[in-house]
């Protein structure tokens, strides 16, 4: 019943910005941890960056002081600014939560792990 959906991908030059947006609904009590990750061909996922409930941030070494994290607690909301953006960041990149939500199969409240379909940033050299 909790979906995430990831928004706000697409094609840019390098040296441009992209705000990728992630959305959760369903039935949903609480959101700890938020994470933004991508995945390149021919690479392994990567963790981009991390956002806690109360606001802390850690960041990939590869992304820091180009990429910021942040979330809206209300809206259930965490975005990733993309700025100097490099060819290196083209990937998919997913949006991952902690949530504690109702649970189809059981009925009961639960924390869990939900990711996003994932959305594609392309940089162009």
């Amino acid at each position: 019943q909790v979906q995430l959906v990831e928004s706000g991908g697409g094609l840019v030059q390098a040296g441009g910005s992209l705000r990728l947006s992630c959305a959760a609904s369903g039935s949903i009590f609480s959101v700890n941890a938020m994470n933004w990750y991508r995945l390149a061909p021919g690479k392994q996922r990567e963790l981009v960056a991390t956002i806690t409930k109360s606001g802390s941030t850690v960041y990939a070494d590869s992304v820091k002081g180009r990429f910021t994290i942040s979330r809206d607690n209300a809206k259930n909301m965490v975005y990733l600014q993309m700025n100097s953006l490099k060819p290196e960041d083209t990937a998919v990149y997913y949006c991952k939560a902690s949530i504690q939500a109702i649970t189809q199969t059981t009925g009961r409240v639960q924390w869990g792990d939900y990711w996003g379909q994932g959305t594609q940033v392309t940089v162009s050299s």
